[in-house]
């Protein structure tokens, strides 16, 4: 299948979108959410088949004897893959109707002889309500992704359809694929931002790892080197985690994610870790979080979280997983910049107060695929003397970017590159961190305030209150149509009382018959 990579910045390579609509052919009835493990774990086998042997034909070059030791794959971050689980046997016997059963075999196989995967790899590929025929054409399909590539070559580009396959489940799961994944433009704002090139990366919830994918991206993009970040996690749910591992498998990502049922906040699996870089999309406003169980936590350094809403658990544990000069990207509902509730506005105004609040963003509607509810991005840092740039203390960035992003379908908006470094470049030149160009505010867009003017806001951390508008956009037309608005709703707003009055009489009319 041809690939035609025109696009270096980690975008489509053209050819996933047909794929994807050619394998969804062939799911038929079947529910996006069953589907997605069969075909995600069929690409993951075809990944670590295709990094096997193109390892086994160097080694079989060099050495024949080193190409049957195991250590000589590990050592060179390969998993190893027993001959009967290899793509070529399965694509092999793609036809026969125990096809399924073969899967499940390698699948065993696989996990038996390389650790770190064991109980992640799917094994469900013989049960009788799976179709085999299916499955047969789906491997036919699959085969064709990076045919006689190279191996480096054949990585990237299951990887990137690996990616791009959860991207598309998770729309066709809607609310329930916003539970294992954040949406790539998402993603890019805050690795754009925050610009993790090296150190300690971690995410409390971390769904299905893009924020990893991305940040990975993000260092090779610039000249770094896979490895120069070091990957942390945790996630509740162990269907989410096991796709966590594959796709940071099949990324050649190594990476620490721990999995129980409990969660960062009852069991936090990395209790000692400080990460140089945070980068988290928590559900929003969890209500049944059990936070009336952790009210003397050491973590809620700026108060105790509502037992109803875990918005500011989330970013207090967040803060407190932050190393000296470590930042954070969080992304959050609205709710959560502008709530009243006495405890909630209480922590806000001490992590305002005590300068852990660097920037707020707030995001256009329709970004996700989970809620079509307004969302804002936290910038956390613990040291806002930003080492070679600016002393930012005592300051807030705020940015407004809901009339940014273009809807992509019916129902779900996205960032272009231009607008993410939009956004990214007003954070860095405010920063002052390699950036040529001075900070200076841009009405509707972003500015920066002083901790005593929010003191005047009630502590509102709300960028629209802060950012003003750009009166350039006030056109004469744009003023004429408020105008002619104006008019309308004056002319609606005179007729109402007697069209009221009407109603009345109608409905005594109707009542005394």
């Amino acid at each position: 299948m041809a690939t035609n990579d025109t696009n270096k910045n980690g975008g489509n390579l053209g050819f996933e979108a047909e794929m994807f609509k050619a394998a969804d052919k062939l799911r038929g009835n079947m529910e996006p959410s069953d589907y997605k493990h069969v075909a995600l774990g069929l690409i993951f086998l075809k990944y670590i088949s295709d990094a096997f042997e193109a390892r086994h034909k160097a080694l079989l070059a060099e050495d024949p004897q080193a190409a049957e030791d195991k250590d000589e794959y590990l050592a060179d971050n390969v998993f190893w893959v027993p001959k009967d689980a290899r793509w070529s046997h399965l694509q092999a016997n793609a036809k026969l109707p125990t096809i399924g059963t073969l899967i499940d075999d390698a699948m065993r196989a696989i996990e038996k002889d390389n650790e770190s995967l064991k109980g992640v790899l799917p094994k469900d590929y013989s049960r009788p309500a799976l179709n085999k025929v299916m499955l047969g054409e789906l491997i036919d399909l699959i085969s064709g992704i990076a045919l006689n590539e190279n191996g480096d070559r054949s990585k990237d580009i299951l990887g990137r359809v690996y990616e791009y396959f959860l991207g598309q489940f998770a729309g066709a799961e809607g609310k329930r694929g916003g539970e294992f994944y954040t949406p790539r433009s998402v993603v890019q704002v805050l690795v754009e931002m925050l610009e993790p090139y090296q150190g300690r990366i971690y995410d409390p919830c971390c769904g299905s790892g893009g924020m990893f994918v991305q940040s990975e991206k993000f260092v090779q993009e610039h000249g770094g080197r896979i490895g120069d970040i070091a990957v942390y996690g945790q996630e509740s749910n162990y269907t989410t985690w096991r796709l966590a591992k594959m796709n940071l498998a099949v990324r050649g990502i190594d990476s620490d994610i721990r999995w129980n049922n409990e969660g960062s906040f009852h069991k936090d699996e990395l209790r000692d870790l400080k990460a140089d870089y945070i980068l988290a999309n928590p559900p929003f406003n969890i209500s049944d979080w059990g936070g009336e169980r952790l009210r003397e936590d050491v973590r809620w350094k700026y108060g105790v979280p509502p037992t109803g809403n875990a918005n500011y658990g989330w970013l207090q544990h967040i803060v407190h997983h932050l190393a000296p000069n470590g930042a954070a990207g969080v992304v959050l509902a609205n709710g959560s910049l502008t709530s009243n509730q006495t405890t909630e506005g209480q922590i806000r105004q001490s992590m305002v107060e005590n300068d852990v609040v660097a920037c707020v963003l707030t995001l256009p509607v329709q970004l996700f695929y989970s809620t079509q509810i307004s969302a804002s991005v936290w910038v956390l840092a613990r040291n806002k003397n930003f080492a070679g740039g600016t002393d930012r203390r005592g300051q807030v960035l705020f940015i407004d970017a809901r009339s940014l992003g273009s809807l992509v379908d019916r129902t779900r908006r996205e960032f272009s590159e231009d607008e993410i470094s939009q956004i990214a470049d007003a954070y860095k030149r405010w920063k002052g961190v390699d950036q040529a160009d001075d900070y200076t505010d841009v009405p509707g867009l972003c500015r920066s305030v002083d901790i005593k003017t929010i003191e005047e806001h009630r502590w509102a951390l709300v960028p629209g209150r802060y950012v003003g508008f750009d009166r350039s956009e006030l056109t004469t037309q744009a003023i004429s149509k408020l105008q002619e608005d104006f008019v309308e709703l004056k002319a609606a707003l005179t007729s109402l009382p007697s069209e009221v009055e009407k109603s009345i009489k109608i409905f005594e009319e109707l009542f005394h018959g």
